[in-house]
């Protein structure tokens, strides 16, 4: 077990550094998803490594691939492209305390799940905002159903809908040799965390995360305390601590959650 612990931190140093060279973390973002990796690889094994990396390839190569299309409303966005430690931890945290409970309490097969759940909704979360983009009339509000503008917190679409699916399929088929239940059961349980983790997300965009006002720009952003611009923004509604990184940490705990639920019915 030691031996699988330190090639699992070597390997998760191994690529923060790769992806830091290929502009998808700044150093803060490599230390932090150097530690979340380690401790994902060291601990839970391949399994849990290809679900890790399989939520990190494919949204740091969406990210990067629709960029351009995003520029327009970057300025909405509390962070840019390349994550941060405060990105990281929100996104892959969870998965790292799943890994180190699966080694303490082989036994139990809960943590495995719930770490399918988690990664379902992150990466369901990740394809949503940067596909949603695609969308041909603008998003409306989970809350009201009101149109918004592209980039709006707890904004929805049709086509962002369809990317939580296409996301949470991913997440479960790179589960299903490593799962001891059906290839359907397994597929359902990241069907369920993409999109309860996801519409949760949605749901604190539209309510109580901390969106800010530029005076300047007169837009409303979730940066703080600066817009894009440079100038100072104000805060206009929401829970000042409840940030986008918090938003993106209770999406993953309730992907896993409601992963861990419905493996509970399904077993009935």
């Amino acid at each position: 077990m030691l031996e699988q612990i330190l090639v699992g931190f070597a390997l998760g140093a191994f690529i923060s550094y790769l992806a830091f060279r290929a502009g998808a973390l700044n150093a803060s973002g490599a230390w932090a998803a150097a530690l979340v990796g380690g401790a994902v690889f060291g601990f839970g094994g391949l399994g849990w490594a290809g679900l890790l990396m399989t939520f990190f390839v494919s949204s740091s190569a969406l990210s990067r691939a629709f960029r351009s299309r995003k520029a327009a409303i970057d300025e909405k966005y509390a962070k840019g492209s390349r994550r941060d430690w405060g990105q990281v931890l929100a996104n892959g945290g969870l998965g790292a305390l799943l890994a180190i409970f699966a080694a303490l309490f082989p036994d139990q097969n809960w943590p495995w799940v719930a770490f399918i759940g988690g990664m379902a909704a992150v990466n369901a979360d990740t394809w949503a905002t940067e596909l949603g983009v695609l969308n041909p009339s603008p998003p409306r509000l989970i809350t009201t159903g009101r149109a918004v503008e592209r980039g709006t917190s707890g904004g929805v679409s049709l086509v962002g809908y369809l990317a939580i699916l296409g996301a949470s399929t991913l997440v479960g088929l790179a589960a299903l040799p490593f799962s001891a239940g059906s290839w359907l059961s397994t597929i359902i349980l990241a069907l369920v965390g993409g999109l309860v983790g996801s519409t949760l997300d949605s749901l604190l965009g539209a309510s109580l995360q901390a969106i800010y006002y530029c005076p300047v720009c007169q837009k409303e952003t979730e940066r703080h305390p600066r817009h894009s611009c440079g100038s100072a923004t104000v805060h206009r509604r929401g829970w000042r601590w409840l940030d986008n990184d918090w938003v993106n940490f209770s999406c993953s705990l309730a992907g896993a959650v409601g992963a861990v639920l419905a493996s509970l019915l399904l077993l009935r």
